[in-house]
């Protein structure tokens, strides 16, 4: 199983931040980031990412992950945060399962940060060989974990938009398996 963690809005003062774990099964992955890249193609994109591309782009991408094999686990908190805090917070009770090949985080982070992940991961039994902060445009699902993390902040943050409600319920009966607060 790998995991992919990306985040949304935490910069911001106020609204809500969410931190997205995408979860894929080991057996699946190959073929799962070959239909991320087949999407982002046939988008005419080359990679996906929730802020910069307009609305009719991410209802294609939100409809075609809708048929692949993935779960998501969204934690969500109140802004103004400390992001390291808050997902070291947050981390444990989310990251539940045993079998964890790797993890990745969207973004390189300084190493006290990777640090501190890593003793979390320590406490919960997972090597800490298995963390790897990355860039998103290296990885595909997280840029998946980018996707959720976008539309569940949008939702949250109460946007008065039809576009996000309905994005956001068709997730959270087929891909989104837990909400935090």
């Amino acid at each position: 199983m790998f995991v992919f963690i990306d985040e949304s809005g935490i910069h911001k003062e106020n609204g809500n931040s969410v931190f997205a774990l995408v979860y894929i099964t080991i057996q699946h992955y190959t073929e799962f980031e070959k239909a991320i890249i087949g999407i982002e193609k046939e988008l005419d994109i080359d990679s996906f990412h929730w802020s910069t591309v307009p609305w009719v782009v991410r209802e294609k991408f939100l409809e075609k992950l809708l048929t692949l094999d993935f779960k998501a686990k969204v934690g969500i908190v109140k802004n103004p945060i400390h992001p390291e805090e808050e997902l070291e917070r947050i981390l444990p009770h989310m990251l539940i399962e045993l079998r964890i090949r790797t993890i990745y985080i969207d973004g390189k982070k300084p190493k006290v940060y990777a640090r501190r992940m890593k003793k979390v991961l320590r406490d919960k039994g997972v090597s800490t060989k298995k963390l790897h902060t990355v860039n998103d445009e290296q990885y595909a699902g997280v840029r998946v974990a980018d996707a959720i993390a976008g539309l569940t902040r949008a939702y949250f943050d109460g946007k008065p938009s039809q576009k996000i409600e309905k994005w956001y319920d068709r997730f959270r009966k087929k891909k989104i398996v837990l909400i935090l607060q």
